[in-house]
């Protein structure tokens, strides 16, 4: 495994483009549903895994505070997947505003930081929100770094569905 070096904003900026460019995989308008919200569509963001956080290492990675801090993407990286997302997803509202390009793993969890597979432009509107889903994070992590729950068991249902994910792990 090559050791994570920090992109230079140019550096960035490149693999950005080259990423839009050949990425295969990148959706053409309303390609993803919307069907799904308050979740993202599963075939379009089915999530990923940050390798460096396992159960044996969340003591040194995702319990230490600021620890997210450390991998999260700048917006930069993020931004352009957001405008893309907001056309993949087919939404009629094209605000960028109104939308946090969340990782359905969350960072909290071990979630990949920087694969498209985990990000997705989820709504700051509806019942159910992105400001929602923040809470749930937090209480999942904590019930990790308090051994209530494995990192396995609170990232499958996080991944499976944010807004039961608390009542499937006992802890809501």
């Amino acid at each position: 495994m090559r050791p994570y070096r920090p992109l230079t904003a140019l550096a960035s900026l490149a693999f950005t483009a080259a990423l839009c460019a050949a990425t295969p995989a990148a959706a053409l308008a309303g390609t993803c549903s919307t069907a799904y919200l308050p979740l993202p569509d599963p075939g379009c963001t089915p999530g990923a895994y940050n390798p460096a956080v396992t159960q044996s290492t969340v003591d040194s990675t995702i319990c230490v505070s600021g620890w997210t801090a450390t991998v999260r993407p700048p917006t930069s990286y993020t931004n352009p997947l957001k405008t893309q997302g907001i056309t993949d997803y087919g939404y009629t509202d094209t605000s960028v505003a109104d939308y946090e390009e969340d990782h359905l793993v969350p960072l909290e969890l071990g979630g990949a930081p920087r694969d498209p597979d985990n990000l997705w432009p989820e709504p700051h509107y509806g019942t159910k929100t992105a400001y929602s889903k923040d809470g749930v994070e937090t209480k999942l992590k904590n019930a990790v770094c308090n051994g209530r729950v494995t990192l396995a068991a609170a990232r499958t249902a996080i991944r499976t569905n944010w807004t039961t994910a608390l009542q499937v792990t006992g802890i809501g």
